[in-house]
């Protein structure tokens, strides 16, 4: 079975190429791959469609009331609908209610800190900031846990979706660093989603929640469809690659799945500024540098090492170094190297901290302090000497009350 598929998916590559030829030219790549990425569409003609009216979705009631279920647990309030839009641009706007009731309870239950910050934006901010977490987490549990996306009529097997894996495929550098039914399964997983994502900009609507929550969010808050697809291109990039040789390298892999959502919240949060933009994409770098650095042990079990290469040869520390655990606390140039890579997420730090004064008084506390968060993670880790292996490097429930009610006053009340 498997040696079918991939026959099937090298026959398909080639043919893919030769039809999309006039697409792109292969001396210009990322040009290339990024056209592949942006045309994938859903239009009525191409899916399973379902007509929801008003009246519909009065008689439907019990079956869009609530997202929680009998046990407690997170319910998909539309999961009864075997189809993956609506015949009808417009959608009433109970279900649009739920849709994004649906995406504050998911929120809650996984966000963690980032659910706190945003709790205190004001209702139609906080609304639109958790259909957005929404969707990051759920194309993050796709690419990186064990969460199967439902989109009906879609699957691993139909064409399209064996077509796109193969031109990405084609495209990327190198071939893919997960087994080929990994590779397979969550590819075309991401590739239905980008699916579901084109509905926010298009004539059609969703039924998935997530997605129909980011369609009213799009249109309110004008966010451009690039940001949304550099994030899932991100995701994709992980099943291309496991290791950067040089920072500018990891740059670019910051920036789509980081610095992309600081660039998305401040158009939710609104700004005047133009320097927002480069404040955020500053913030975005800053938080994903932060988080390489404390998931080391944890990427390196999976075999994925993000630090640069390049970096960690100046200081003597190999890839089976940084795959030996505690070990590489021993090692004279792991805590100069942390003190190094520290300086250079200050960096990103503080121009990340310039952004703040620029937003909206009332839209100022969620991203500072986030911001604050992950500043005082840094300085656990760097006061550790670099011992991101012992245990999680986190804040407890005390210290982030104490920085919530730090930031809350400073962002809110006080001059900056």
């Amino acid at each position: 079975m498997a040696q079918r598929q991939d026959s099937d998916l090298a026959t398909d590559a080639k043919l893919g190429l030769e039809q999309s030829i006039s697409l792109y030219d292969a001396d210009e790549e990322p040009r290339g791959i990024e056209r592949v990425r942006s045309a994938v569409n859903l239009t009525k003609e191409a899916a399973r469609v379902i007509s929801i009216t008003a009246l519909e979705a009065v008689r439907e009631g019990a079956l869009f009331m609530g997202v929680i279920g009998s046990r407690g647990e997170l319910v998909n309030p539309f999961s009864h609908i075997d189809a993956a839009i609506w015949s009808e641009p417009d959608v009433p706007e109970r279900m649009t209610e739920t849709a994004y009731d649906y995406c504050e309870e998911l929120t809650r239950r996984e966000a963690g800190n980032f659910y706190h910050s945003f709790k205190y934006l004001p209702d139609l901010e906080r609304r639109a900031i958790m259909a957005y977490y929404a969707f990051c987490r759920r194309a993050d549990d796709i690419a990186d846990g064990d969460y199967v996306d439902i989109f009906p009529g879609g699957s691993s097997d139909e064409p399209e979706a064996i077509n796109y894996r193969a031109k990405i495929e084609l495209l990327s550098a190198g071939r893919p660093v997960v087994d080929r039914s990994a590779y397979n399964d969550k590819m075309s997983q991401l590739f239905y989603y980008r699916k579901k994502l084109s509905t926010a900009y298009g004539d059609v609507t969703s039924t998935d929640p997530i997605f129909m929550a980011m369609k009213d969010t799009v249109e309110t808050f004008g966010i451009p469809r690039q940001m949304l697809d550099d994030m899932v291109s991100g995701m994709e990039d992980d099943f291309h690659r496991n290791r950067y040789q040089t920072f500018e390298d990891l740059y670019s892999y910051c920036y789509r799945v980081a610095s992309t959502v600081g660039l998305v919240c401040i158009e939710i949060y609104g700004y005047d500024d133009p320097r927002a933009r480069e404040y955020a994409e500053a913030w975005g770098v800053f938080m994903q540098l932060t988080n390489i650095l404390r998931d080391v042990a944890e990427d390196a079990e999976r075999d994925r090492i993000y630090l640069p290469l390049e970096d960690l040869d100046r200081f003597g520390i190999t890839e089976d170094d940084i795959k030996s655990g505690k070990e590489l606390l021993k090692h004279p140039g792991w805590k100069p190297f942390v003190d190094e890579y520290i300086e250079r997420c200050d960096r990103y730090r503080e121009k990340a901290f310039k952004l703040f004064p620029l937003l909206d008084r009332s839209s100022r506390y969620s991203p500072a302090a986030m911001a604050t968060f992950y500043q005082s993670i840094l300085k656990k880790i760097q006061k550790s000497g670099g011992d991101v292996f012992t245990e999680r490097i986190q804040l407890s429930k005390a210290e982030k009350m104490v920085f919530a009610a730090y930031v809350y006053v400073r962002y809110r009340f006080l001059a900056l």
